[in-house]
C-alpha cells in the first residue's frame, strides 16, 4: 500500500463543519470525548485513513473479523453546529509521520468545508485531580476571549514542553492554512484513563458550539474509574511500615 491511503465512505453535505480531533493521548481524554460524541449523536463514518506510520496490526471485532488499523472521520449534525470528528486508536510513529498525517487530516477537513478546529486532549498534573479545569491554547490571539468566556484557562508556560502530536500540529499547521484552531486540554493525573476530565472538556465544547449531549454512559465509566482511584488513595494513605519490618522477599 502507499504510505497514506484514504477510503471515501460517504460524502454528506455539511454546513460549515467544525473539525474535532480526539486521538489517543494523556488520560485518553480527547479520545474518550470524541468517542462519546459519536455514541450520543450516532455519527456517520465518512473517511478512513490508513498509513504505514500506524503500528503494523489489525483490530478484531466481536465477530472475529480483522480490520487494518486506521484513523476515521465521522460526520455529526447537532442543533448548534455540524461536526467532523477525527478519532482512532493510534498516532504516527515518527515526527515526519505526524506532519504528513496531520496535513492529510486537514486536507480532508477542508474538503468538507471546515475552517475551524478543536483539538481535544489532556494535560498531566502528576497527581490525582479533585476539581477539573480545562486549559487552552489557540492558533491566534483573536480566539482568546471566546474561550475564556467559556471558562478555559490560559497559564504561562503550560503545558510544559508544549503540545505534541496531532493536537499540536492541528494548531500549528492549521494556522498556516487559515484555520481558527484551539486545543482544549482537561487536567488529568496522567496515570489513568480519565472520563471525568473528558466530560469537563466536552462541557466546554458544548458552551462553545451550542449543542447538548447526554453524559449517562460517560458517568458510568467515571464511576468505575472512581473505584480504582479510591483504591489508589487507600494505598497512598495506608499505614507506614516500620523500618525493621522492611525485608527482602525472594
Amino acid at each position: 500500500m502507499d504510505d497514506i491511503e484514504i477510503d471515501a465512505v460517504a460524502t454528506p453535505e455539511l454546513d460549515d463543519p467544525v473539525l474535532i480531533e480526539g486521538l489517543p493521548g494523556v488520560g485518553h481524554v480527547g479520545k474518550l470525548a470524541a468517542e462519546h460524541l459519536l455514541e450520543e449523536f450516532d455519527g456517520e463514518l465518512v473517511r478512513r485513513v490508513y498509513a504505514t506510520e500506524f503500528p503494523p496490526q489489525v483490530s478484531v471485532d466481536g465477530d472475529g473479523v480483522a480490520g487494518l488499523t486506521c484513523a476515521e472521520f465521522h460526520a455529526i449534525e447537532t442543533d448548534g453546529a455540524d461536526l467532523l470528528v477525527l478519532t482512532g486508536d493510534h498516532q504516527a510513529g515518527s515526527n515526519a509521520g505526524h506532519y504528513r498525517l496531520t496535513t492529510t487530516f486537514l486536507d480532508i477537513a477542508e474538503e468538507f468545508g471546515a475552517a475551524r478546529a478543536y483539538a481535544l486532549g489532556g494535560v498531566p498534573t502528576g497527581e490525582l485531580v479533585e476539581e477539573y479545569t480545562v486549559l487552552g491554547a489557540v492558533s491566534n490571539a483573536d480566539l482568546l476571549d471566546g474561550l475564556e468566556d467559556a471558562g478555559v484557562e490560559f497559564r504561562p508556560d503550560e503545558p510544559a514542553g508544549g503540545i505534541v502530536g496531532v493536537s499540536g500540529l492541528v494548531l500549528g499547521l492549521g494556522d498556516r492554512r487559515g484555520f481558527d484552531a484551539a486545543c482544549l486540554m482537561g487536567e488529568t493525573s496522567g496515570y489513568l484513563v480519565d472520563p471525568k476530565s473528558a466530560r469537563t472538556v466536552l462541557e466546554t465544547l458544548e458552551d462553545l458550539l451550542d449543542f447538548v449531549v447526554d453524559y449517562e454512559s460517560l458517568e458510568e465509566r467515571a464511576e468505575e474509574m472512581e473505584e480504582v482511584v479510591g483504591k489508589i488513595r487507600e494505598m497512598q494513605d495506608g499505614p507506614a511500615v516500620p523500618d525493621d519490618d522492611l525485608r527482602y522477599i525472594g
